[in-house]
């Protein structure tokens, strides 16, 4: 299998059981139907909308699964939640950001990706789980289209699921419960500034 990035502590480090991460809240809040999300579009702000609600849900002890297409888990938000132990996060990218044609390491670290997700969202231990650019895998042909609509199929009623990334392709945006756009008005890399660590990573 090919090797992926992984920061993963599955318990708060403080020594309160009431915070720890493995409890999800009350048998009734964890049966609630779950919803797919869709965050796509050409403006910034995916990943931190995805993040953002990873967030929220910790901080009502839900289990969080993250799983990064296209990146290697080199973060600042991947650092604070591996640094916390709040969370599994795992990367599935290679080299960096893919520019150009993908390699074969960039297929199978996509498709190792692709089967942790399925066990991830199948396997009961996650409340929610965020598949972070996966439509950017998708749209570099690494996925298929019968992939992320297996993900849904497979998804359980009460488990949230979050898709991001640009081009959400028409048959994932219509079974989704909430798809989000975000435009680009302005930007100031078009300036010139580049990517700076803590704002876009």
């Amino acid at each position: 299998m090919a090797r992926m990035t992984t920061h993963s502590v599955e318990e708060h480090p403080m020594s309160d059981p009431s915070l720890r991460c493995t409890d999800a809240g009350s048998t009734s809040e964890r049966r609630a139907p779950g919803r797919v999300h869709v965050y796509t579009g050409e403006g910034k702000g995916k990943t931190s909308a995805a993040m953002g609600l990873a967030l929220r849900a910790l901080g009502h002890r839900r289990r969080v699964f993250i799983g990064q297409f296209m990146k290697t888990g080199s973060s600042g938000e991947v650092a604070a939640l591996g640094a916390f132990g709040l969370a599994r996060v795992e990367g599935y990218g290679h080299d960096g950001w893919l520019f150009g044609e993908p390699t074969s390491e960039h297929q199978r670290r996509a498709r190792a990706g692709f089967a942790r997700s399925i066990d991830a969202l199948t396997g009961g231990r996650y409340d929610i789980v965020i598949l972070d650019e996966i439509d950017v895998a998708l749209a570099f042909g690494l996925l298929t289209i019968d992939d992320c609509l297996l993900l849904l199929d497979r998804r359980p009623h009460e488990v949230e699921l979050v898709f991001t990334g640009r081009s959400a392709p028409p048959e994932i945006t219509a079974r989704a419960d909430l798809v989000t756009e975000m435009r680009e008005v302005k930007h100031y890399y078009h300036q010139g500034v580049d990517a700076r660590p803590g704002i876009e990573y």
